[in-house]
């Protein structure tokens, strides 16, 4: 598509056509293209075919683990209660979604309109993250039709799960009302953008709670088996607010790689508002990560010497975990403070590429590979791997089909030429 439009394509970013009719949804769907001309634009994508080899793949698997059960695709035990699924899917991909709330809180809280450019596009990463997580789970659990009976049936309102589900379920609802506006500009349903604009700032408040309480709460899960995690990534008192403080450069830092592959591989969907203000937008990003990093990072340290855990340092383990807080935390820190300090925008992205491995390694490291570290080790299934490759896959066509239609990236206009 960057190259089609180099040679004059125009994509749909109006209701109208430059001849003054109005476009068709068909057409909106299709880009403006004809079906011929579309499906010869997913043909030449040499990433569609990649996508199409991980479908041949995976999607049988998916149907066979719910024909054959979870055992068919993971090796999970009483000994290891969740894998991949949730401990990529769930535990990585929900801080990875936070930029919602703090986008909104930004915008629409504090009233920093210079971030607009970039708004939507963090509601979006932290609406697709959330429901994909919920997806990872349903496959997990295996029955997505019994949904709702920990909320509604079988009700445990002291558990924590109980609580996670009830916020990340109600947090979705806020997330899908933020998007309504960039979903009515390009319905055209002007009277839904008005209403859900009416009670934005309702809306950016209750993301605020739900998203603060539930990033705490997936760290407060692991309170429910003391002595399963290693004690270097296990502390009682503090295991919630690592959670929390690490989602917040997460989001952040996840925001500035997606904007960085839509500049790169969705240009030509990109208005020049959004282009001329990125490298702005990244800088300021990079602050507010900079800073949850350092916090984290100080965190750490005050819960080691609080459980006096020093001991652990000089083992393995902890030449494993000196490993995950030198590479996932302290060098990216440092990155965008170089970054900040000589303003450079492409130094930032590098540490935000970096600071996204940190946190899916310090993840899997509490979830899955630190989990039972004095028993034995668990290597997941390579179904597993294989549903989770496919199941990511989806969400980025999910991202990539949004992105590429609503206004997003670029300003909804009135008329063609505007």
């Amino acid at each position: 598509m960057n190259n089609l439009a180099k040679n004059g394509f125009s994509p749909v970013v109006s209701h109208q056509k430059k001849d003054g009719t109005t476009w068709t949804v068909k057409e909106k769907i299709l880009l403006g293209l004809t079906p011929k001309d579309y499906l010869a634009q997913q043909f030449k994508n040499p990433f569609n075919w990649i996508l199409a080899v991980i479908y041949a793949i995976g999607l049988p698997i998916i149907i066979g683990r719910f024909i054959y059960g979870l055992g068919w695709v993971t090796h999970s035990s009483y000994d290891y209660p969740w894998g991949l699924f949730l401990g990529f899917g769930l535990f990585t991909m929900v801080p990875l979604s936070a930029s919602g709330f703090m986008m909104g809180t930004t915008v629409e809280l504090f009233g920093r309109k210079d971030f607009k450019p970039i708004e939507r596009l963090g509601l979006l990463n932290g609406l697709l993250g959330y429901l994909f997580a919920v997806v990872f789970l349903q496959i997990d659990l295996g029955q997505p039709w019994r949904l709702i009976y920990p909320m509604f049936v079988s009700l445990g309102p002291a558990a924590i799960l109980f609580l996670v589900a009830w916020h990340v379920a109600t947090y979705l609802s806020c997330q899908v009302a933020e998007l309504v506006p960039a979903f009515a500009e390009w319905m055209g349903l002007p009277r839904a953008k008005k209403f859900i604009k009416s009670m934005v700032l309702g809306l950016t408040v209750a993301g605020i709670i739900l998203s603060t309480l539930h990033q705490g709460a997936l760290g407060g899960l692991f309170t429910y088996a003391p002595g399963k995690v290693h004690p270097l990534w296990y502390s009682s008192p503090f295991m919630w607010f690592h959670f929390f403080c690490s989602a917040i450069f997460a989001g952040l830092s996840m925001l500035i790689v997606v904007s960085t592959f839509c500049k790169w591989f969705m240009r030509w969907r990109c208005d020049q508002t959004f282009l001329k203000s990125l490298d702005r937008l990244t800088l300021g990003l990079s602050k507010g990560a900079a800073l949850a990093l350092a916090t984290y990072l100080v965190i750490k340290i005050i819960a080691i010497a609080h459980d006096n855990d020093w001991s652990y340092i000089f083992t393995g383990w902890g030449q494993w975990f000196i490993l995950e807080i030198s590479v996932g935390v302290i060098l990216p820190l440092v990155l965008y403070t170089m970054a900040l300090r000589n303003g450079s925008p492409a130094l930032a992205r590098t540490s935000a590429f970096i600071a996204v491995g940190g946190i899916v390694l310090n993840r899997l490291n509490t979830a899955l590979i630190t989990f039972n570290w004095d028993l034995y080790q668990e290597i997941p299934h390579w179904r597993e791997m294989v549903i989770v490759v496919t199941v990511y896959a989806t969400y980025i066509v999910v991202y990539r089909a949004i992105l590429a239609r609503m206004p997003i990236l670029f300003s909804w206009k009135e008329k063609p030429d505007q």
